[in-house]
């Protein structure tokens, strides 16, 4: 049976399943089940593909979001590529069983994977110009033929210019399904997965505008609908990609997170310093990256990489080069960290209700250099800024420029297949439930890797640590 998943990267439930605007989305939900899908933690687009893809979750492929590190030193941390995942992915899968296997733009696929069919990278791509993004490299040409210069990203996404954010959004995801059209119609293929990298950005750069609730919407403001208009777009496009199906295809519309308001950013670093817990030999007078402190690492007990989620480390002796922390402390120091992060308090004195977790209670598996804790502020309606210098532990500046949404924990999907049983609402699916999914359905051998379970047989029961 051919397989394609249609990614939506940040696809929020209540507008891809709650629009009333959208005849192809509810062509499939009415054909086969849908539901709200509860992400990974953190629900971060690196690895949260991946983890769908492989059945995963991040302690065990060893990825806690777009930067790592990648040893316990302070300053070595790296980028994903798609070489910091080797885990089994469901296209490794198809292959295996001499299908071939379509992947465009699944996060992180730079550089390209050697794949059974094509692979064309994600929005991680340097420059497509430049840099060789496709396998084959032939494909790159043919793209190249298709729609001229090829965009994998908006990549000053966060900008004031919602005009030209906008043009390019819309200019980039035009680009992107005449690709995936192309690729149907012209190329033989079993499995076929790729990802549209613009609701994320389209969410990011708009929410303030579409959400009544957010602290700087407009009523009235030109761009009241942009956010509702992209999903009307993305409607159609979908239902261009159906036309090219048989009735025998299985069809997988899924996000890997939600989209939420976010209310402001909250200074991680900044709070450590002022708790006694970062120590720096001066502080500065304006704004700083934590990169360009002048740490005092043999009084500092703890220091956080700032983003959508706090990665929030310990200094231990013996563990990092200048460690204070005995390992015998370590987890009463973490357990007072923990509870002093989740007693923080909004910009009016409320209680936040951040949200901390500990890598070894969420995960089957913790690899590579995981961080101590993880801190959704607010449940992730704030969001974590890492620098050092701010008036405020509250700001509403974000520190990579302007930003009004943050990630969910729920995403959504919509399944229509001939060969599931299931009919509507599906109530407490999991991202991780998706590739055994896939694999049943596909009429593969779930691998004892896969940690979810099947959504053709959901009556569900505990099945992990996380969530």
């Amino acid at each position: 049976m051919k397989i394609i998943v249609i990614g939506v990267d940040c696809a929020a439930p209540e507008l891809l399943l709650g629009h009333d605007q959208l005849p192809n989305f509810r062509r499939l939900m009415l054909s086969g089940c849908y539901g709200r899908l509860e992400s990974v933690i953190p629900p971060i687009t690196v690895p949260a593909w991946m983890c769908l893809s492989t059945g995963q979750d991040p302690g065990s492929l060893g990825v806690y979001g777009f930067r790592n590190r990648r040893d316990h030193s302070y300053d070595n941390l790296s980028f994903v590529t798609s070489n910091s995942i080797r885990a089994t992915a469901l296209w490794d899968i198809a292959a295996a069983a001499g299908k071939q296997a379509h992947i465009l733009g699944v996060p992180p696929s730079y550089p390209p994977r050697r794949v059974s069919g094509i692979c064309v990278g994600c929005f991680l791509t340097p420059d497509t110009q430049r840099n060789e993004y496709t396998y084959p490299a032939t494909v790159k040409a043919e793209i190249a033929s298709l729609v001229g210069e090829y965009a994998v990203d908006v990549k000053a996404f966060r900008t004031h210019n919602k005009a030209w954010l906008l043009e390019q959004i819309y200019t980039m995801s035009r680009k992107h399904f005449e690709v995936v059209r192309h690729y149907l119609r012209h190329s033989h293929w079993d499995y076929f997965q790729f990802v549209e990298i613009g609701l994320d950005r389209i969410h990011h750069g708009f929410w303030q505008f579409h959400d009544p609730q957010h602290r700087q919407f407009v009523p009235g403001n030109p761009y009241e609908h942009a956010i509702r208009d992209y999903y009307r777009y993305l409607d159609q496009e979908v239902g261009s990609l159906l036309d090219l199906l048989d009735h025998e295809t299985t069809v997988l519309v899924v996000s890997d997170h939600g989209a939420r308001r976010l209310d402001g950013g909250f200074c991680v670093n900044e709070w450590l310093v002022r708790e006694g817990l970062l120590r720096l030999h001066e502080h500065p007078r304006e704004v700083t990256p934590f990169q360009k402190l002048a740490v005092d690492w043999e009084r500092t007990v703890a220091w956080s990489e700032g983003g959508y989620y706090a990665r929030v480390f310990l200094n231990v002796k013996g563990r990092e080069p200048k460690g204070i922390i005995e390992p015998t402390d370590y987890h009463k120091v973490r357990d007072d960290l923990k509870a002093r992060l989740e007693a923080t308090l909004d910009d009016q004195g409320k209680p936040l209700a951040t949200l901390v977790f500990k890598p070894e209670e969420i995960y089957k598996v913790v690899r590579n250099v995981a961080p101590d804790l993880i801190a959704h502020f607010g449940g992730l309606s704030w969001r974590s800024i890492g620098g050092v210098g701010y008036s405020t532990i509250h700001v509403q500046e974000n520190d990579t420029g302007p930003d009004a949404c943050n990630h969910s924990q729920f995403g959504a999907f919509i399944l229509s297949s001939p060969a599931a049983k299931q009919r509507g609402e599906v109530q407490g699916a999991h991202l991780l439930d998706i590739a055994p999914t896939l694999c049943e359905l596909g009429g593969y051998d779930v691998p004892a890797s896969m940690q979810g379970k099947s959504l053709l047989s959901h009556a569900k029961t505990p099945r992990r640590k996380e969530g």
